[in-house]
């Protein structure tokens, strides 16, 4: 082949390979131009998991799931440097608590746990000093820059369900509360209690902390009561209605006092969880969201995968979008599924995967979608 020929011939491939790669450029640019994207500015929830330290593999799997969030809590055994005169709750652990989740590659944005609250709950003698160590998680937090705690008021006994273990789609197990088989166990240490007592001793303490809480700059987000039902095992529960969230929102009226509108529980106390959320979304008191579901009713229900329960999940989703929602959200109480240990029922690693990524599908649909002007 003549050289001039071969030089005719590196031309036109080079021109072609030009060709061809700026086609596959601009095919590219138009496939990523199909897939929806959120407007910029857009209020969003943020997704965010609960664990605590050490880091482990569920930190790494969560990171690979895109998550950049945390719900944090305290204690255990893994910070070395703590002192014998300081709490899980003081100033040094808690900064040292932000900074293991930020070496994670987390933003630490709640935090859910509580120091002891059942003398406060329940107005018996040392409950000041129980408000005193609450106030001093406060304090802690606002000057490290965590902006959400996450409490509850259920006495003595925190959220209960009656089995844990009810199998469930492929086989996979969640939890179950059935109230007949609650009614069958005995009274606590603490005898009957009654709801009222219950508001006195939480207005008495929320006069004590909202002040804290608002020069400290966090919010306070009430959880329900889980389950919403009153009484159990004598014990009065008074976070289990749209009405009494109202009222707790009155009985102390500031910007930081609000609720974890936890849906597996609010979607027990409505017909219509969409319209709870706008309820207290147009009043800014939704601080923290628990997304989860389950199918029955508040006197016999179990946990569900967050695809296959009672509640429309894309409609809530819309309610917070519309509301303007900009806060943490985390799934919760998730299935245990196959390969994965039933210890901790209700925090499977694999479930929260399968949650998280339901979740962000669910948030890319909802948030892209054309709405009427």
């Amino acid at each position: 082949m003549s050289e001039r020929k071969q030089t005719l011939r590196r031309r036109q491939f080079l021109t072609t390979s030009a060709a061809l790669a700026g086609g596959l450029a601009v095919h590219g640019q138009g496939l990523a131009a199909f897939r929806p994207q959120i407007p910029a500015g857009t209020p969003t929830m943020k997704i965010a998991e609960v664990f605590g330290p050490p880091a482990g593999s569920l930190w790494k799997m969560v990171k690979q799931c895109g998550i950049d969030y945390v719900v944090g809590s305290f204690g255990g055994n893994w910070d070395k440097e703590r002192q014998p005169d300081e709490k899980p709750w003081s100033l040094g652990p808690i900064t040292r608590l932000k900074k293991a989740y930020e070496e994670g590659g987390f933003k630490l944005e709640v935090i859910e746990a509580r120091p002891p609250l059942t003398k406060a709950k329940l107005g018996l003698e040392g409950r000041d000093k129980e408000i005193d160590d609450a106030c001093e998680l406060l304090v802690s937090m606002g000057k490290v820059g965590i902006p959400v705690w996450c409490y509850e008021w259920m006495p003595v006994i925190n959220w209960m369900r009656t089995t844990t273990n009810v199998p469930t789609r492929g086989g996979a197990l969640v939890t179950e509360f059935d109230l007949e088989a609650a009614k069958a166990q005995p009274l606590t240490e603490y005898g009957e209690v009654s709801e009222e007592k219950l508001w006195k001793n939480l207005e008495y303490f929320l006069k004590r902390v909202v002040p804290v809480a608002e020069k400290a700059n966090v919010k306070l987000a009430m959880h329900p009561d889980d389950p919403p039902i009153s009484p159990i095992r004598g014990l009065g529960r008074i976070m289990r209605s749209i009405e009494n969230y109202q009222r707790l929102l009155d009985l102390v009226p500031s910007p930081v006092n609000g609720i974890t509108l936890c849906q597996g529980n609010f979607t027990l106390m409505t017909d219509d969880l969409p319209a709870a959320i706008r309820h207290f979304g147009k009043q800014k008191k939704i601080f923290f969201v628990h997304f989860r579901d389950v199918r029955g009713t508040r006197e016999k229900f179990q946990e569900t995968f967050h695809d296959d329960g009672k509640t429309d999940m894309a409609a809530c989703l819309r309610a917070y979008r519309d509301i303007g929602f900009d806060g943490v959200c985390r799934p919760d109480h998730v299935p245990t599924m196959e390969g994965d240990s039933n210890d901790r029922p209700g925090y499977s690693s694999i479930g929260r995967l399968f949650a998280i990524g339901y979740i962000r599908g669910l948030m890319e649909a909802v948030y892209t979608e054309k709405t009427q002007s």
